[in-house]
């Protein structure tokens, strides 16, 4: 089978960037593949990150993408259409994360001779809800022919837009990709953090829905032994996160790498923690619960979208029923009562069962039934 995947591929970075290439590996061992990506992925005055390309600290594997399609040109729409026919794939698949990029996806889409199309949906609605969003992935959403959806949240909102939509529930693979863990003892003395210290870990880019502020409140009720470890980079000001953590004088349980964390040092942050934080105010589902499990590392997530449907309570961590400052503080404090071996093993059964081949697997056999 032939297959065209247009998505965000090497030399930009991120999470999305990291699922892509891993699914396109999987491909490849059977399928002929090619990657498409952007020429432009953002405008950069819409992108507030440092960059959205690799650098020299990361250690990405480039997948050999054509760059064809400007997300904010149409020209390059009906261009990047023309170029994705004449490889003549009998399957074109997207991931669609942002109801920005509706208008370009969607017309390429609609441009294809391609037999079957398939989207990746990591969201449908989005979290952060903005004029337009509707139209823009409804447009999207009717010019393809059926759906993965990353949660069942994700499934549900789908089938809110497009009733008939054809889709499968896959949660997200395991990445794989990241480096082994270190020694706890190691990566604590390398970060300066006291091994008597019990380590909670916001890890990944903040942004407004995910709930820092109720973490960082949640410290105020907290002994002195607890530490907050924030490493990500902002997609909104930080600084009201900092006037926070002042005001209500938690400084001594915060520590912050405030910035992208490249693929070489994510294990020294999931090795030092003892839990892995996610107090979102809404979600779909996080690739960082994955990276979590990768390395072995229960989780508290609160009650919102898709995030329980990967976390068994007192198995692979804590699920909170709702995303305030109380509940979250009972959740930690319940965790902290459970032996960490006990969650450890749980977790090496859900790795043995998620896979970038189970994943294949549902798309292809998805797309025999379209």
């Amino acid at each position: 089978m032939k297959i065209a995947y247009l998505s965000t591929f090497y030399p930009f970075r991120g999470g999305i960037a990291q699922y892509n290439a891993d699914l396109y590996r999987e491909f490849e061992k059977q399928h002929e593949i090619k990657a498409f990506t952007f020429t432009r992925q953002y405008p950069q005055f819409l992108f507030p990150g440092e960059t959205q390309y690799v650098t020299k600290e990361d250690k990405t594997e480039p997948i050999d993408s054509l760059a064809i399609l400007d997300s904010i040109n149409p020209l390059s729409y009906f261009t990047a259409a023309q170029k994705i026919n004449q490889y003549g794939p009998d399957l074109w698949i997207a991931k669609y994360w942002l109801p920005f990029f509706g208008p370009s996806l969607g017309t390429v889409a609609r441009r294809l001779n391609t037999a079957k199309k398939i989207a990746i949906l990591d969201n449908a609605i989005p979290h952060e809800k903005r004029p337009g969003d509707r139209m823009f992935t409804k447009y999207f959403l009717n010019a393809v022919d059926g759906f993965i959806c990353m949660s069942q949240q994700v499934q549900n909102d789908l089938h809110t837009l497009k009733p008939a939509a054809q889709s499968v529930y896959q949660p997200h693979p395991l990445y794989d990709h990241f480096p082994p863990p270190m020694p706890k003892e190691q990566a604590r003395e390398q970060l300066g953090i006291g091994k008597d210290r019990k380590v909670l870990l916001f890890f990944g880019y903040i942004r407004a829905y995910k709930g820092l502020d109720l973490l960082i409140e949640a410290l105020t009720h907290l002994p002195e032994e607890y530490l907050l470890l924030i490493a990500g980079e902002p997609y909104e000001g930080y600084a009201k996160y900092q006037a926070l953590i002042a005001s209500l004088g938690v400084q001594e349980k915060v520590m912050e790498a405030v910035r992208y964390i490249t693929d070489p040092e994510v294990p020294l942050f999931y090795s030092a923690a003892d839990v892995s934080m996610l107090t979102y105010k809404s979600a779909t589902q996080s690739g960082v619960v994955n990276i979590s499990y990768h390395y072995n590392l229960p989780v508290i997530v609160t009650d919102v979208g898709g995030l329980r449907e990967n976390v068994a309570t007192h198995q692979t961590g804590i699920v909170v029923d709702r995303p305030e400052v109380l509940p979250i503080v009972q959740g930690i404090t319940e965790f902290f009562k459970h032996p960490p071996l006990d969650f450890a093993h749980n977790i090496g059964a859900i790795k043995e069962k998620s896979s970038w081949k189970s994943l294949a697997t549902t798309i292809l056999q998805l797309y025999e039934t379209l």
